[in-house]
């Protein structure tokens, strides 16, 4: 969570819309039947603690504050944050051969709370379910740049054996200085995505690669 961290210092002078306000470590499961072909990924999402405790007084949960939620504060937690509006892309984006693959929505929702911060995991399928005859690169992130990402819990294959993960972690460092000089540089009402940063968030994503021995 330290990369995290340092966004979260870095921008806090930063005009509001670069502004991350939700920050979530990130790990991901990526599911090979036994044809070879990738058929879902599994996401997991551990949100910090200060918007963990915002959910859970919102929501009425955890009255007590000893950070075990009861059968019902679990039930009631499930799911919280799987009603996408129409059109969101769950905040990652996966490729191969540089073409976009298409995802279900969330399925298979689950709910926790560990250490004062709520972790949720959720399933997609993988639509075209493709041969794993070629590099997958995911990138979990908020184009708005609304909800900071970092990729530091568990990423891994199951289903088969021959897999690679490599997890490419961008410059922190040089996206806010490009970040932070190009949003000194707009006009106080000009629209970010109008000014071509709708997609800001891109720069600060980490990129996961995955790649399977030819069978």
């Amino acid at each position: 969570m330290r990369a995290l961290f340092a966004i979260f210092i870095c921008l806090i002078a930063a005009p509001l819309a670069a502004h991350p306000h939700i920050f979530i470590n990130t790990g991901l499961k990526f599911l090979i039947d036994e044809e070879n072909r990738l058929t879902h990924v599994q996401i997991i999402w551990e949100y910090d603690e200060l918007y963990s405790l915002l959910v859970t007084e919102d929501m009425g949960l955890d009255e007590d504050y000893d950070g075990v939620l009861s059968a019902s504060d679990r039930i009631a937690l499930t799911g919280f944050d799987m009603n996408w509006v129409q059109g969101f892309n769950g905040d990652l984006v996966a490729e191969m051969n540089g073409a976009v693959l298409a995802l279900s929505g969330p399925t298979s929702p689950t709910a926790e709370l560990t250490d004062g911060k709520i972790i949720t995991s959720h399933m997609r399928a993988v639509k075209s379910s493709p041969v794993m005859d070629a590099p997958v690169i995911v990138r979990p992130y908020d184009g708005t740049y609304y909800t900071a990402y970092e990729v530091g819990l568990d990423v891994g294959v199951q289903g088969r054996n021959g897999c690679n993960v490599n997890l490419n972690a961008p410059d922190i460092g040089g996206a806010l200085a490009m970040t932070k000089a190009e949003l000194a540089a707009l006009p106080e009402d000009m629209d970010m995505e109008a000014a071509g940063l709708g997609d800001i968030g891109r720069r600060f994503a980490t990129e996961v690669t995955v790649t399977c021995d030819v069978q």
